[in-house]
């Protein structure tokens, strides 16, 4: 059966609602779904919690949502990028629970896997376990880390059947497979998509059963947050 939606409004239509948290895939600009962050700064919903590597840049990616202040609490690994973030946060407007990039992915993943906490060495002795449990493990102090399941989760794939499978490209996969894995309601735009049975089931990175609604994504720029680049050497003999 397919999953295919209109579009990415009609696919937000019935699951957004204030107050609720939103997983999203993507790291920096690098395969965020920009179709779908921009229905839900549309959609008017707030009090959101966001579950992201990061922010985005000011007006772009989820930076969208800090604009229009429809986003009330963020965790994250890395916020740098975002001037206004960074405001919202120092002024108190914005709460912050901030994770080390392993212990974010991982709680992530141990959400969709139906793993409620796991322990980590990651964080001892830092403000990031202050307040949680420990316990000790061969010697060695640990600090518990709750796994994330978010009310609704947001992906970009690079290649997607009807039926929801998904495949990334490159860098771009970054946080998707997880984020994909940890929503009750999982929503994809991809930038290519086939008819089922297409998608050779070795390319397969997120199997369909995580995904419940698709979006044809929008033929938009690849953004990035910085371009550093040096003139290329002359070719010999030129």
């Amino acid at each position: 059966m397919s999953k295919l939606s209109t579009g990415p409004a009609a696919a937000l239509a019935d699951v957004l609602a204030d107050g609720i948290t939103i997983a999203v895939g993507g790291f920096g600009l690098s395969g965020i779904p920009a179709d779908l962050i921009d229905a839900v700064r549309d959609s008017g919903v707030r009090d959101l919690t966001i579950v992201s590597n990061n922010m985005g840049i000011d007006g772009k990616g989820l930076g969208v949502l800090i604009e229009s202040g429809q986003v009330k609490k963020v965790l994250a690994s890395y916020v740098g990028e975002n001037r206004l973030f960074a405001e919202q946060f120092l002024s108190g407007k914005l709460e912050v629970e901030f994770n080390p990039q392993g212990t974010l992915a991982e709680r992530l993943r141990a959400g969709g896997a139906g793993i409620p906490a796991f322990y980590t060495r990651t964080g001892v002795g830092t403000q990031v376990a202050e307040g949680k449990p420990h316990a000790e493990f061969d010697g060695e102090l640990y600090v518990q880390e709750r796994g994330i399941v978010a009310d609704l989760a947001l992906v970009h794939a690079h290649t997607a059947d009807t039926e929801g499978n998904l495949a990334y490209r490159y860098t771009a996969r970054n946080f998707n497979p997880v984020v994909a894995t940890a929503g009750r309601v999982t929503v994809a735009e991809a930038e290519v998509i086939v008819a089922a049975g297409d998608l050779h089931p070795d390319h397969v990175v997120t199997p369909g059963v995580y995904v419940q609604r698709l979006v044809q994504a929008s033929d938009r720029p690849k953004d990035i947050e910085q371009r550093t680049v040096r003139p290329r050497p002359a070719a010999v003999g030129a």
